[in-house]
């Protein structure tokens, strides 16, 4: 019955605009149909717009049950760019708010993705959730392993869906390829290698000057405890300062490191090590510009990535890729195209591949992958709408996250073996290094639950 009511007032709608051939200045049957469809689009903000969250929002966008409702950044420039490319997309300009608080105020908005420097995904979050929003938040959801916990319980406590952007949890192949790996197509395996290659340049050393006018850069800081501003900080390199970003592992690696525990079916590991430090450049850069870290599991498995920021080399003929080593041969991903697979005997015949049909740029820091990603996107709006289980929900990108945080937490230790809980994968027997779970915050921007 209300399935009928609905269509009958589409129709006589539809049919008012044109019989009356817009009777409202500037309305189209067009416009009518726009209007009929608002109740059932899922009004979403995006928040953090420069490059990656540019990228998402023109995807939102192009969804066909989404309006972009809000724009968010404390870059003025990024924000009107962003507001004029989704306006000519969707037919509709979105509001511009360059506090994204002020558009968690608006009861209408349904969803907050949130793509900013790392240390304000988990706390952008965190007011998200209690605002009564859902959340997609990039990866990593977190800027320390203490954000995690409390974005998991966040989103348990407000009963909201959050979904982290590990969108390979979407792509077609790669779900077929975790499938034929638990399935045995490999034997058991108990060895994933994944792997990250680029030829980033020097930061050099950067200036202490004033902020720039378009940019409020007190915002921009939030809950970091306050840096003077540099010149070589936006838009890219805050990755590779600790009071912003989080390094390459957790920038690039945190999408191998999420793969390979899918497919060894891991949770929290009970050591940790990481190896590395920064020897290319000598300049600002803090975090290791080359470094590799090693996890091992209870149930007798063992991980590896590998992260080289400044030589792109490649391992398996690509710059990014994971590898299962299993007793009855290997089953390497992404190595023709990001949703791709290859599956060997122990000669290493090839017995078979499953290439990628859709177009991947890997060399596109920004949006490689935008058919597949939509994919990701809609299963976000299905768990919103339909209640379908996220396929990277928030305990499954924290767990992923917090593999590589405890890289870091290990590098930034001496490079030592962490033992860790294989229950909850916190440090134990090192006080110095369970320090690093925790960050100091900017008074007052302490997240809670």
């Amino acid at each position: 019955m209300q399935q009928s009511r609905r269509k009958f007032i589409k129709t006589a709608m539809a049919a008012s605009a044109v019989s009356f051939g817009g009777v409202l200045p500037g309305f189209s049957a067009g416009s009518y149909a726009r209007i009929l469809g608002a109740n059932e689009r899922i009004k979403v903000g995006v928040m953090g717009v420069h490059s990656r969250g540019l990228a998402l929002a023109q995807n939102y966008a192009q969804q066909k049950n989404c309006e972009v409702l809000y724009i968010c950044d404390v870059d003025s420039q990024s924000m009107d760019h962003c507001i004029g490319v989704v306006e000519k997309i969707q037919n509709r300009r979105p509001m511009g708010a360059p506090d994204f608080r002020k558009a968690l105020e608006d009861k209408s908005l349904e969803a907050m993705v949130i793509a900013t420097p790392d240390h304000w995904h988990a706390p952008a979050a965190i007011l998200a959730c209690k605002a009564g929003k859902h959340v997609y938040v990039e990866k990593p959801c977190s800027h320390n392993p203490h954000e995690g916990e409390l974005l998991v319980a966040a989103s348990r406590k407000y009963d909201r869906r959050v979904q982290m952007g590990s969108q390979r949890r979407s792509w077609p192949n790669l779900i077929a390829a975790i499938k034929e790996l638990q399935d045995g197509i490999i034997g058991r395996p108990y060895f994933a290698k994944g792997w990250y290659a680029n030829n980033r340049p020097s930061i050099g050393t950067g200036k202490i000057t004033d902020a720039p006018s378009w940019l409020n850069y007190d915002l921009w800081q939030g809950p970091a405890p306050r840096q003077p501003y540099r010149d070589n900080i936006l838009h890219y390199n805050w990755h590779w300062f600790w009071n912003w970003g989080t390094g390459e592992a957790l920038n690039n690696g945190t999408h191998m490191v999420d793969l390979m525990r899918w497919g060894l079916g891991v949770d929290y590991p009970i050591s940790v090590r990481s190896g590395g430090g920064r020897y290319r450049y000598k300049d600002d850069w803090e975090t290791p510009d080359t470094q590799v870290i090693t996890w091992e599991f209870p149930n007798n498995t063992f991980m590896e990535w590998e992260g080289r920021s400044c030589n792109g080399r490649n391992v398996e003929g690509v710059s990014v890729g994971a590898s299962f080593y299993g007793e009855k041969g290997t089953l390497e991903m992404e190595v023709a195209g990001g949703n791709s697979y290859r599956i060997y005997d122990l000669t290493n015949k090839l017995l078979k591949e499953v290439r990628n049909d859709t177009l991947v740029d890997v060399s596109n820091k920004v949006d490689p992958s935008q058919a597949l990603d939509a994919l990701h996107i809609q299963n976000f709006f299905d768990s919103i709408r339909k209640g379908t289980p996220l396929n990277a929900e928030i305990l499954n990108g924290y767990k992923s996250t917090l593999l590589c945080q405890l890289g870091n937490i290990s590098y930034r230790s001496g490079n030592i073996a962490l033992q860790t809980d294989a229950t909850n994968g916190h440090i134990l027997n090192n006080e110095a290094a369970a320090k690093l779970w925790k960050r100091e915050y900017a008074p007052g921007w302490e997240p809670t639950v």
